[in-house]
């Protein structure tokens, strides 16, 4: 997984670049908007050992869980030049063979016992990290040590990896709309000395390159243990925790050469420039515009920070108030202090609304950039961004890995892991006349880079994009050791496995309002936060005909104005509040969301039940939401994966309430009025449709006492509530492509009708689907991409519904190869009926789904999912304790049996979204009946998909 500070910044409006004070009942008092509360620091120790190893150590004994993370100090910025990309090359390298472990044995130490693991790559470092049960932590320890000390880097492992990065890059760069502009263009043109203006993923070029004395080089130079750093967070007995890392990590020899550290100063900018930049498939022209700025360690760091946050944290941040909601000449605005190890950028960008020009977005984000140079933020506006940025920090450590990530990400960015804490008194530290003084000092309008990003069609006649210079053939001569996976019988074995630790798990309680609504409350953490979730039992299936996401701008209204208050108060009150605040729509259920601290929430909640019992559903704010959607609806038409996703409900679910997309499409969205909004609110917004979980640092009395006071005097009408329907699909299976011309990968899926939650073979059915793709070392994943490198990933997914659910495989890869992987997921999915599973893999894939379903009751905002999913379906809450045992309890032959019956390669549909050129040939041999539409002519509430010939969008 690449990650870079550049890659993206914030998204304020359509989210188009495809995220311990108690509360006593006598004291639900409305708290002072403008006080910020405190974050409780990460209590850790730290030690080094003789090799020059960094250890640092956080203990919690509340979680029966570890996690294990070693960070090194290699990142992007420090591939050989001619050779971007190999650090991340060696993040995925990492994850294969040892000397005395097979490669992908990883997984089967993480994933298949119930834990998770992953890598990514920054500018400066990159970081590996895995999450298990605890008893599992002395195995974790060898392996890091492990693969740090012999890792296996032969030809095969290499090449197959190299072929993976590649469908990595063509993933997230070439079949993203903006991929390139983020990715590739930003720092291509912001910087011009310094290697951060290279990709971290590198480019296809430099990679095919590449040999296996580079790659044996660059691991050699930098995996050392004087460059890396070990966390551990988490349930350990300390003694035994220092006892295991001398054992495995002290022995590790410090190597006496020196590593090289790159020097190169990015010269201060004299003027503003500007890059000309196009890609394939751009559905609106976006600007991005950079300054140099400082450094994360920087005096100024905070005040930049704070900056960012005023710009663009949420929809009541400048950008989103100027260019979004009140000029409508943006789709999507943000900002970004990216501040690594070296000076970085502060960027500010917008994508386009329709109809608007990348000029006047150019003008617009410069004159808000202009106005906190002439004067200071008002003294509510500063408050309310350190209010969003401390409660976001309480967010991100909630986990254990979350915790452990701001200790590793201080250590590598500024020297000081102790800076994980003190940044946070460094914000609220931060004046008005700091962020003024920052944005003098860094943002002039004579020091600017402005990156316009348009179409390749708008590109001039007879301008082509500058020739690539070829790499050169050879990089680096390796004369080093070249370490092979020993035979068995010489390999060192792992460490035994120790006694697990049971886990405490949430006793919710509930209560029923005398008006109906259902009252959940669980008690799950001492982190000062709360999760609020209030569901109501309606969806997609109550659109009218013809008015395909009217249930969806029902709910995403909510937060757009009530009776009493302005949408822009609705932002404004909520993140002063440091809460989040969000409301959507799925096929059946619709829900508002927030997240708050406990001192805050009597005011959070008060907010919240407004937007839901009092939506204003203005002409004016409709009018706003409907052309934002309708813009996100044209990038999602250009990205394979999200086009294959509005189309799946259409082809699974034709002719039911089911059979169209739940968010609406381009013909059905300007259709949809007020009096139509209101309509479904009226009908279905009502106490007793609706279940209002609470979890987090609250107790089941003080819940009680919220929802009373909140959603108490919510009326229940006294019309009769409206029967859901039953879900029948009866479609004939179909083979549809969807042409995408110039994108860069295709989306491969086999889909189908499914299950209901309440079918007795549920388990079963999560069991099945897990075996089948669901994790790294699930049955797709090893065909696709670790056997052959066809996909950066591939998967598979039971989603269950009240009467009938769908099934989906997928995988993404190279246009030409969408009929080998299309093969491929057939012909798993036949042999997982065709014979048992064995029961080595059937433990491994149980342990998947426990481990997961455990990390997910850990955080408020999962176990209220969870509890709210339960009583949507009418599902005993008991199930929380059950879950485990009704897991372990399915059989080979039931998963056997379940896939005959559900995952019949014959009974299903084929999707196949990306350039048809490459692959329509392939796919008609296959498939005779084979539908191949236009990207342009879609019509996804038409049963045949296409426009009728006269109509255009």
């Amino acid at each position: 997984m690449l990650r870079t500070f550049r890659d993206f910044g914030r998204a304020t409006a359509l989210g188009l670049l495809l995220a311990t004070t108690a509360l006593a009942p006598a004291a639900l008092a409305q708290a002072k908007p403008g006080a910020t509360a405190e974050v409780p620091p990460i209590v850790f120790k730290q030690r080094t050992l003789p090799n020059g190893l960094k250890v640092f150590t956080s203990l919690d004994k509340a979680t029966p869980n570890v996690t294990v993370q070693v960070w090194y100090g290699v990142g992007s910025k420090d591939d050989p030049q001619g050779r971007s990309g190999f650090a991340h090359l060696f993040e995925h390298m990492m994850f294969k063979a040892t000397r005395n472990l097979p490669a992908e044995s990883i997984d089967r130490m993480t994933e298949d016992v119930g834990g998770f693991n992953n890598a990514s790559t920054w500018d400066d470092f990159t970081n590996y990290y895995e999450v298990v049960p605890a008893n599992h932590l002395q195995r974790l320890l060898w392996v890091e040590a492990e693969r740090l000390s012999s890792l296996v880097v032969d030809e095969a492992t290499f090449k197959s990896e190299r072929d993976v990065v590649k469908e990595e890059f063509r993933q997230n760069y070439l079949s993203q709309p903006y991929g390139r502009l983020f990715g590739l263009y930003v720092p291509q043109a912001s910087y011009t000395a310094h290697p951060y203006r290279r990709p971290g993923i590198g480019n296809i070029e430099e990679l095919d390159a590449a040999t296996i004395d580079d790659v044996r080089a660059f691991h050699q130079t930098w995996y050392r243990p004087d460059n890396a750093a070990l966390i551990v967070v988490g349930n350990f007995d300390e003694g035994q925790l220092n006892a295991w890392v001398d054992q495995y990590f002290g022995k590790l020899k410090r190597p006496a050469t020196p590593m090289p550290r790159v020097t190169a100063k990015e010269p201060p900018r004299t003027k503003a420039g500007v890059f000309e930049g196009y890609g394939p498939n751009v559905p609106l022209p976006a600007v991005a515009i950079t300054w140099q700025a400082t450094d994360a360690a920087d005096p100024d760091a905070p005040a930049l920070t704070v900056l960012d946050a005023i710009l663009s944290a949420g929809k009541s941040s400048r950008l989103y108030n100027s260019l979004v909601y009140e000029k409508q000449i943006a789709a999507e605005a943000m900002s970004n202090a990216d501040l690594p190890q070296d000076p970085g950028l502060f960027m500010v960008g917008a994508v386009m609304a329709s109809g608007h020009t990348i000029e006047q977005g150019e003008a617009a984000l410069l004159a808000e950039v202009k106005r906190l140079r002439d004067a200071p933020p008002s003294a509510a506006e500063l408050a309310e961004a350190k209010n969003e940025l401390i409660a976001g920090r309480l967010r991100e450590r909630e986990t254990i890995d979350g915790r452990a990530f701001a200790l590793g990400q201080a250590l590598m960015l500024t020297g000081d892991a102790a800076q994980a804490n003190t940044e946070l008194a460094a914000l609220q530290a931060v004046t008005a006349a700091d962020v003024q003084r920052v944005a003098r000092k860094y943002l002039a309008d004579d020091r600017r880079m402005t990156i316009r990003y348009r179409p390749e069609s708008a590109r001039p006649a007879g301008q082509a994009e500058p020739p690539k210079s070829p790499p050169p053939k050879t990089v680096a001569r390796y004369d080093g050791p070249i370490l092979a996976l020993a035979p068995e019988a010489q390999r060192e074995k792992p460490p035994a496995i120790g006694e697990p630790l049971q886990p405490t798990l949430p006793k919710p309680a509930e209560r029923t309002l005398p008006n109906g609504l259902r009252v959940i409350v669980a008690r799950s953490s001492d982190l000062p936060l709360i999760t609020a979730d209030l569901t109501v039992k309606t969806g997609a299936w109550a659109d009218p005909q013809g008015l395909a996401g009217a249930a969806a701008m029902t709910a995403g209204m909510l937060t757009e104005g009530t009776k009493t208050r302005s949408a822009q108060q609705i932002a404004s009150q909520t993140e002063a509040l440091g809460a989040t605040l969000s409301s959507g729509a799925g096929l059946e259920a619709s829900s508002v969301t927030l997240s708050v601290m406990p001192d805050k929430a009597p005011a959070a909640l008060a907010i919240m039940a407004d937007v839901a019992k009092n939506p204003a559903f203005a002409a004016e704010e409709l009018e706003r939401q409907r052309q934002q959607a309708l813009d996100g609806l044209q990038v999602a038409y250009q990205q394979p994966g999200s086009l294959v996703g509005l189309a799946s409900s259409p082809v699974i679910y034709g002719g039911t309430p089911f059979g169209h997309p739940s968010q609406g499409s381009p013909e059905s969205l300007p259709r949809l009025k007020p009096e139509t909004l209101s309509a479904i609110h009226g009908a279905y917004y009502r106490p007793d449709n609706a279940v209002l979980v609470l979890t987090g640092d609250i107790t089941p009395d003080q819940g009680f006492a919220l929802a009373e006071q909140a959603f108490g005097d919510w009326a229940r009408p006294a019309a009769p509530l409206p029967a859901q329907p039953r879900i029948q699909p009866s479609a004939t299976p179909r083979a549809v492509a969807i042409d995408l011309p110039g994108t860069g990968q295709a989306s491969v899926n086999v889909v189908k009708p499914a299950i209901s939650r309440t079918d007795p073979d549920y388990y079963t059915g999560m069991v099945a689907s897990t075996v089948l793709g669901g994790g790294y070392s699930a049955r797709l994943n090893q065909e696709i991409r670790i056997k052959r490198g066809l996909s950066y990933g591939a998967r598979a997914s039971i989603s269950t519904a009240r009467t009938t659910g769908s099934f989906r495989a997928s995988a993404q890869t190279k246009n030409e190869s969408a009929p080998e992987v299309l093969d491929l997921i057939k012909a798993e999915m036949a042999k997982l009926a065709a014979e048992p599973a064995s029961a080595d893999e059937l433990k491994a894939r149980k342990s998947v789904l426990v481990g997961s379903f455990g990390r997910e009751l850990a955080t408020s905002g999962g176990l209220a999912d969870i509890l709210g999913n339960l009583a949507v379906y009418d599902v005993p809450l008991d199930e929380v304790s059950l879950y485990t045992r009704k897991v372990e309890a399915v059989q080979a032959t039931d998963v056997q049996a379940f896939a005959r019956r559900v995952f019949d390669p014959a009974q299903s549909s084929v999707i196949v979204a990306g350039d048809a050129k490459a692959f329509s040939a392939g796919l008609k041999q296959r498939l005779p009946n084979l539908e191949v539409v236009p990207a342009a002519e879609l019509d996804l509430e038409s049963p045949t998909l296409r426009k009728p010939a006269s109509s255009s969008r």
